[in-house]
């Protein structure tokens, strides 16, 4: 079998001498030099035809490993792709042929981390039917759920809301986060439970009070983050599902049943408030892991 750094054939002179180096000085296994060379393949058709590796800026590094993330590419794909680069870009550096390395301040892929848990269609069911009652407290308890799953809302957003920030006339939800505003449309279940809250559960708590939060605890003032974990882990436990989710899970719950019914990816970034479209990618595995269908408030 011919070395690897003779197959190269119309590769970058560059690039052939990089992989030489690997092959004959730093004495890399076949295997290893094989994947290098399919790394910087990859990276000479995104530059184009007659641009040599030499001329690449940071920026186009960066874009490169970018559209390999958007395109699907896994955390560890992408760490030995930016490794790659930067082996490459240190060597022509060393040799001289360029004078700054490009890959000094690139950002590799964040750490590996454990998918969010979802629930099925039908756990949330269950999960939403458990507040039961006109009760001012399970009234309550039904639209909060009801709307973190229907607009994917956070924990600290959805304690942080106003009774100003839902357009019921529009179906509409304004939802502040840290840096940016965003405005969610609300489904007809999540409003229903909502309007019921509003006009035969809040009153009751907080009386005349003039508290400006839309959920409230039984003594009528802003609903604690505690308050909406205790509230969220009871029902949990009454649907069988003790142990196998937090309130942030509605949210990763709602993105993947999006998806999963067949919503847009950028749509999705702007209904979670996702500044970096990887941060979205994550539902898209969960979503082909898990055809669970649309989720209820996304577009009815």
């Amino acid at each position: 079998m011919a070395p690897l750094a003779a197959e190269l054939g119309s590769f970058d002179p560059l690039v052939q001498g990089f992989l030489a180096y690997l092959e004959f000085e730093r004495g890399l296994s076949p295997n290893t030099i094989d994947a290098y060379r399919g790394d910087l393949g990859q990276l000479g058709r995104h530059l184009g035809p007659g641009r040599p590796a030499a001329s690449a800026g940071p920026d186009e590094l960066a874009g490169f490993l970018a559209g390999l993330a958007a395109g699907g590419a896994g955390a560890a794909t992408l760490a030995r792709k930016a490794a790659c680069l930067r082996s490459f870009y240190r060597h022509l550096r060393r040799t001289g042929i360029v004078a700054c390395d490009p890959t000094a301040e690139l950002r590799g892929p964040p750490k590996t981390r454990h998918l969010p848990r979802v629930l099925t269609r039908r756990e949330v069911a269950h999960l939403l039917a458990g507040p039961r009652g006109d009760r001012p407290g399970p009234l309550r308890d039904r639209a909060l759920l009801e709307l973190m799953y229907a607009c994917g809302l956070r924990a600290s957003e959805a304690i942080g809301l106003h009774v100003v920030d839902l357009d019921r006339a529009r179906h509409r939800l304004r939802v502040a986060s840290p840096g940016r505003e965003r405005v969610m449309p609300v489904g007809g279940a999540a409003l229903a439970a909502v309007a019921s809250y509003l006009e035969a559960g809040r009153p009751a708590l907080v009386r005349r009070a003039a508290e400006p939060h839309l959920f409230v605890n039984l003594r009528g003032a802003g609903l604690t983050r505690q308050g909406l974990y205790k509230i969220v882990q009871g029902y949990a436990r009454e649907a069988g599902l003790a142990g196998r989710m937090s309130p942030n899970t509605l949210r990763h719950t709602f993105a993947t049943h999006a998806l999963a019914g067949g919503g847009d990816l950028r749509a999705l970034q702007e209904l979670l408030g996702h500044a970096d479209a990887a941060t979205t990618q994550v539902y898209r595995q969960l979503s082909a892991a898990r055809p669970v269908g649309r989720a209820r408030g996304y577009r009815d």
